[in-house]
């Protein structure tokens, strides 16, 4: 006689098995009141179980990264429409050949962008290589919103060291594909941003903001928010690219109109280097 465990491993399997043969035959799934109520899509999606669906996007990566020993994490953020090096000059070559004048100024502005995908790259070989022969329990990995520029970059240093690193990916209207970069088993993606951001406090030393449009200043401004208001603990903030950010960001006028104090500058660092990003942190923590 099977183990009551196998039984009931076996009763879960059929369930999905059953929705995986109207699958394969090409049926539409129909609501069906004798289906499992966690093998119901029908029913997972409708308005009133959005609560069980915040504890899923919760739960899931909460614990696939706990298997796996991803406790401290390093949060890179940036534009996700920088290119790489290679694919900005690429671009700018075939601009060139086409003789449109404006095609030309954007790929040129793509090459002028390109660099900060490379500083993003060597940013994360440093924490690679910092965590490379320390216990699971030290290692800090490198976590980004999943997808492609700064954030592919930032999934490339840390595996080009050989390293784990997280992504963090979010479904959107325009299909968003997860970087080929990431360990593929600590590749997630969201359906809520709350629940994304939530995670990327969850287990954050630091966050390395770099040169990025309104999905990177939502992320920043929420982290240095809840640290100003002592909702999440103190960590290093670190602004890489110190012209973008202090033309973007007018400190200045914040204090001058007492929308913030002084002191609340000292929440953030600029920087220009990687190494210099990673001296910020190691002092943070005197590493």
């Amino acid at each position: 006689m099977e183990k009551t465990g196998n039984l009931t491993e076996q009763r879960l399997a059929d369930a999905w098995a059953e929705l995986q043969s109207h699958s394969d035959q090409g049926k539409g799934l129909e609501a069906n009141s004798c289906r499992l109520a966690f093998a119901d899509p029908e029913f997972l999606l409708r308005r009133e179980t959005r609560g069980i669906r915040f504890q899923l996007e919760m739960l899931k990566p909460d614990l696939d990264q706990a298997e796996q020993g991803i406790d401290s994490t390093i949060v890179v953020f940036g534009s996700a429409r920088f290119l790489s090096p290679e694919k900005a000059q690429a671009a700018l070559a075939h601009a060139k050949l086409s003789g449109d004048a404006q095609a030309v100024v954007v790929a040129s502005r793509q090459v002028k962008n390109s660099y900060y995908y490379d500083q993003a790259r060597l940013f994360a070989r440093i924490v690679a290589e910092h965590s490379a022969h320390r216990r699971r329990e030290e290692r800090l990995f490198i976590a980004t919103g999943g997808g492609p520029g700064i954030m592919e970059a930032a999934n490339r240093g840390a595996h080009e060291m050989g390293a784990l690193s997280v992504g963090l990916n979010i479904a959107l209207a325009h299909e968003q594909y997860p970087n080929p970069y990431i360990t593929p088993n600590l590749s997630f993606k969201f359906h809520y941003f709350a629940l994304r951001k939530m995670h990327f406090m969850m287990r954050a030393k630091a966050l390395v903001a770099f040169p990025g449009g309104f999905g990177t200043l939502d992320e920043l401004f929420e982290v240095i928010t809840l640290v100003q208001t002592r909702k999440a603990k103190p960590v290093p903030i670190v602004l890489f690219g110190s012209d973008y950010w202090k033309r973007l960001f007018n400190t200045d006028l914040l204090i001058e109109e007492g929308v913030i104090s002084a002191e609340d500058l000292e929440l953030f660092t600029y920087v220009d280097d990687p190494s210099k990003a990673w001296e910020v942190i190691k002092k943070f923590y005197n590493l």
